[in-house]
C-alpha cells in the first residue's frame, strides 16, 4: 500500500473537527516517514529482493518498531498527544491518531508476512501484493474514493483537487512500475522523504482552498 495510505487522511478530513488534511497526510504516513529514518540508521533494516512479491521487491526483514501493532499504537498515541497539545481538542486528536494507527491495517492487507504484533514473530501479512488484479484497483479505489467524499463535504479549488490527484496517480505508477534499486542507499531513504513531502505539500495546498467541513 502507498498512495492508499492517504484515504483514510482525506476521509476524515473530510468531517469537523478533524485536523488539516495536511496534518492528516502526515499522520497516514508518520510510520513510513519514521521507518525511512531509521533505515538511516540502519536500526530498521531491508533489502530489495526481486521476486518476493509479486508487486513490491522490498524485503522488509526487520521493522519492529515502526510496522508492528504496538510501535505503531505508539506513534498513533504520540501524534494524537501533539494535535492535543496544539489545538486543545480531543476529538481532533484522536481523529489523528486512528489515521497514524490505520497504516499498520492497510499495510496487513497487502504485505507477505514481515509485519508483527509486538515486534517478534509470528509474522503477519495476508499477501495482496501477489495478486495485483486485486491489489491495484484496491487501492486507486480507495484513494480516489475518498478523494470524492473529500471533495464533495469540503469544495476546494479545482486546479488543487487536480494536482493533488494528479501527483498521487505520478507517485503510484512510479511506484508500481519505476524501476528497480539494486540496493538499499541514502538515496532511497531520499525519495521516499520527497515523495511523501511532496503528496503532502499538494494535500496542504488543496486544504488551503477548502471551506470548513459540516
Amino acid at each position: 500500500m502507498f498512495i492508499g495510505h492517504w484515504a483514510p487522511a482525506l476521509a476524515v478530513a473530510a468531517k469537523r473537527p478533524a485536523p488539516s488534511v495536511g496534518v492528516l497526510f502526515v499522520a497516514a504516513q508518520l510510520v513510513d516517514w519514521a521507518f525511512f529514518g531509521l533505515l538511516i540508521t540502519g536500526v530498521e533494516r531491508m533489502r530489495f529482493s526481486p521476486g518476493i512479491s509479486a508487486m513490491n521487491p522490498m524485503d522488509l526483514y526487520h521493522l519492529p518498531y515502526t510496522h508492528s501493532l504496538l510501535g505503531s499504537g505508539v506513534f498513533a498515541a504520540a501524534f494524537a498527544a501533539l494535535v492535543w497539545a496544539f489545538s486543545k481538542d480531543r476529538t481532533a486528536a484522536l481523529l489523528a491518531g486512528v489515521v497514524v494507527l490505520s497504516h499498520w491495517f492497510l499495510d496487513l492487507l497487502v504485505h507477505v508476512p514481515d509485519l508483527t504484533l509486538a515486534g517478534s514473530p509470528p509474522k503477519l501479512g495476508f499477501g495482496l501484493w501477489n495478486h495485483p488484479m486485486i491489489e491495484m484497483p484496491l487501492e486507486l479505489g480507495l484513494t480516489f474514493g475518498a478523494l470524492w467524499l473529500y471533495v464533495r463535504a469540503r469544495k476546494p479549488a479545482p486546479l488543487r483537487v487536480w494536482t493533488l490527484a494528479g501527483v498521487l496517480l505520478l507517485l503510484q505508477a512510479i511506484n508500481w512500475f519505476g524501476p528497480v534499486e539494486a540496493e538499499v542507499t541514502l538515496g532511497t531513504s531520499l525519495l521516499a522523504f520527497f515523495a511523501f513531502g511532496l503528496a503532502t505539500l499538494a494535500a496542504w495546498w488543496m486544504g488551503k482552498s477548502a471551506a470548513n467541513p459540516a
